[in-house]
């Protein structure tokens, strides 16, 4: 039987709350030919001593100051070209024994696809301190999705559990709380980028990005490189989620949690997406939703405006890294193998 290799790989930042149950659950796995490597953020708690004491066969990486979700990951990937697969895994993930055992099957099953979701449910603590935690029928995510107005969402996230979350099939893009990647597509889409001129970078997640929306612009570099995304329902694993998704006929409650989040996620979401559209969109279907389009980032605008002006600060990096992004957006230009009829086929 044919026993891919799989890296799985994880980022820390001040994980203690959360690291041994994921890792438990990674070495609890009916499929065995992996290793584990973790990149530590410049954790200031007991995450580096927990890891070294409990679990001795994980690889680690400590930074000596935090570099982000999208940097810390490309020293992964820099670090694992001799696998074919590499799932990214949040440190608030459990996995169900036989995640990556499904998951391998689906690949080896789909050549075509470069990146898979499995159903992604929630878990919450039922006492924090205690550690104690219930798994919840509550859907976290099956993949991401794309709309004309290019709002992305993660698929069925806040829905409770039922039969139609155990179709599988094709999605946009995958969360990047957990990715398992075909190593053949993430060499396909990785940019060089030049930062000075003695470091040119490997850069899979987009490093002028630090977090948020890394993934979706990842997916979106797939797609266009000619990789789909496939959704398997077999494949079990389960999130911490502490965002809540709100219903579009609900504004108030939208608008209560934005709220919530911090200034600084809601500064790189905001950011995070303009750069995306500036990377990836196509001129031909930007045209063709230009309404939509418009209508959407208008009404975010006027929203940041009066609610978060702390948020339009984000303006002052487009403007400065606009050039910069102009030359990643003809990068990913090159990759294209799919035309823009294609690609519209995945907006919703």
């Amino acid at each position: 039987m044919n026993t891919p290799k799989i890296s799985i790989q994880i980022v820390t930042w001040n994980s203690e709350k959360f690291i041994s149950d994921c890792l438990a659950s990674i070495f609890a796995q009916t499929y065995r030919n992996f290793s584990v490597l973790m990149i530590d953020n410049a954790s200031v708690d007991e995450t580096v001593e927990i890891v070294k004491t409990r679990f001795p066969e994980v690889k680690i990486i400590t930074n000596s100051k935090n570099l982000g979700f999208s940097r810390a990951h490309n020293q992964g990937f820099v670090l694992t070209k001799n696998v074919e697969y590499v799932l990214v895994s949040n440190a608030d993930i459990i996995l169900e024994d036989n995640f990556l055992e499904n998951l391998v099957k689906t690949a080896e099953d789909h050549s075509e696809a470069g990146s898979f979701s499995g159903k992604i449910l929630r878990i919450e603590f039922t006492d924090f301190e205690l550690n104690q935690q219930e798994k919840k029928k509550i859907i976290d995510t099956v993949g991401l999705s794309i709309s004309k107005s290019r709002v992305f969402k993660d698929i069925g996230q806040g829905q409770n559990e039922n039969p139609i979350f155990n179709r599988p099939g094709y999605v946009f893009g995958v969360s990047g709380a957990l990715t398992f990647f075909r190593r053949e597509a993430l060499e396909d889409i990785k940019l060089e980028i030049k930062r000075n001129k003695l470091i040119t970078n490997e850069e899979y997640y987009d490093e002028d990005f630090f977090a948020y929306r890394e993934d979706i612009d990842l997916a979106w570099r797939l797609q266009t490189a000619g990789w789909r995304a496939y959704y398997e329902p077999e494949a079990v694993a389960y999130h911490f989620r502490s965002a809540r998704a709100v219903s579009k006929k609900r504004p108030l409650a939208f608008i209560k949690n934005r709220r919530e989040k911090s200034p600084l996620i809601n500064y790189l979401s905001y950011r995070n997406h303009i750069y995306t559209l500036l990377k990836n969109e196509d001129w031909h279907n930007f045209l063709l939703d230009f309404p939509r389009i418009l209508f959407f980032e208008k009404a975010k605008f006027w929203y940041i405006l009066f609610f978060e002006p702390a948020t339009l600060k984000a303006w002052r990096d487009i403007f400065k890294n606009f050039v910069l992004m102009l030359k990643k957006r003809r990068k990913i230009s090159a990759l294209h193998q799919i035309n823009w009829r294609a690609i519209r086929k995945s907006f919703i």
